[in-house]
């Protein structure tokens, strides 16, 4: 299927990305200077509610580049690095307040927990591997090329590692027009749907399998999902049909090509940097990394869920995972349970 026009502009590669303003931004010093007026309010015991509220007037210019960053992750590249944000201005008790505060005036911040949270701290908690609690970004180790479920994740750094932990980021959309031109073969099975098992931390969702194609369209619009760590473990669990060779000679090419750095941007968060990318036109990836022994010198970001008004209408398959399918609606995440 040819791409719709508004997704056209999602389809990079790495060396062009690099170039794109839509890509690397750079707050003024009047954003910056609202930022730190702002922190100074929150330690004069302004709520995240009141801040909230009254974001868009007391911080004027940096709302306007929030509403363009907005249609820039829906209909451009689809990907954001935000360079210059105040962290030892305001201090990171602050920059969450902060952060979470500028992403609600992107879109709808959603539960990453069964807890119900909807700040994750990224950081390396030394979970063993059989722990219930173990999840990617709560190691040290290299990650596969995936998408998070929600329509766009956002990352503020706080620290970066010692060494290592770079991060990668491939287009989706150019994986397709890549798969479509040499490899329709393969197109067409990532087209059918792979079944997935519920993650070990998402006990609120009831669905213990659930399936999804990688690569979606409905409507028109262009949507790709992948998890392959979840994948896997559906296909090893002895429930499901067994993983055919041709799926899994699809999902190892995606990979492979991922790899690929003519398609991928490589870089390095470094402290006070914002990462945003729009999960169904990107797939991203973490190296892996050695930390200081220092606990507040090791690498901690944090990370925030989105639930876009802006965002695209999906097949109803995803519906079993993100709850609901229609464009511009509250969906994805983890269902809290309990009080």
């Amino acid at each position: 299927m040819n791409l719709d026009a508004r997704d056209i502009g999602a389809a990079w590669l790495g060396r062009d990305l690099k170039e794109r303003k839509d890509w690397t931004q750079q707050l003024s010093e009047i954003e910056i200077q609202e930022c730190v007026l702002a922190s100074q309010r929150i330690e004069e015991g302004l709520s995240t509610e009141d801040l909230s509220i009254s974001f868009h007037t007391w911080l004027p210019t940096l709302t306007a580049r929030l509403q363009q960053i907005q249609n820039d992750l829906e209909y451009a590249s689809g990907a954001v690095t935000l360079h210059g944000f105040p962290l030892k201005q305001v201090g990171r008790k602050n920059a969450e307040v902060l952060f979470f505060c500028m992403l609600e005036k992107i879109g709808t911040p959603i539960s990453q927990s069964i807890q119900g949270d909807k700040v994750f701290h990224v950081r390396d908690e030394g979970y063993v591997s059989n722990d219930p609690r173990a999840r990617g970004p709560s190691s040290s180790k290299r990650l596969t090329f995936h998408s998070d479920r929600c329509d766009v994740i956002g990352f503020l750094c706080f620290q970066p590692a010692k060494q290592g932990g770079e991060n990668q980021i491939v287009s989706s959309v150019a994986l397709y027009q890549r798969m479509k031109e040499e490899r329709p073969d393969l197109l067409a099975v990532l087209q059918q749907p792979f079944w997935y098992k519920r993650h070990n931390v998402d006990s609120g969702n009831e669905h213990a399998y659930y399936q999804q194609p990688v690569f979606s369209f409905h409507e028109g619009r262009f949507a790709s999902s992948l998890l392959r760590v979840l994948i896997d473990r559906a296909y090893d669990s002895g429930d499901t049909p067994e993983m055919t060779s041709t799926q899994r000679e699809a999902l190892d090419l995606i990979e492979t090509w991922s790899l690929d750095p003519s398609m991928h941007l490589e870089f390095r968060q470094k402290s006070g940097d914002i990462l945003l990318l729009n999960n169904f036109v990107t797939l991203h990836r973490r190296k892996a990394f050695e930390d200081h022994a220092e606990v507040e010198q090791r690498r901690h970001l944090l990370r925030v869920w989105l639930s876009m008004p802006n965002s695209r209408p999906l097949h109803p398959l995803f519906k079993s995972s993100y709850g609901n399918t229609k464009a511009g609606a509250i969906r994805g995440g983890m269902r809290r349970v309990g009080s």
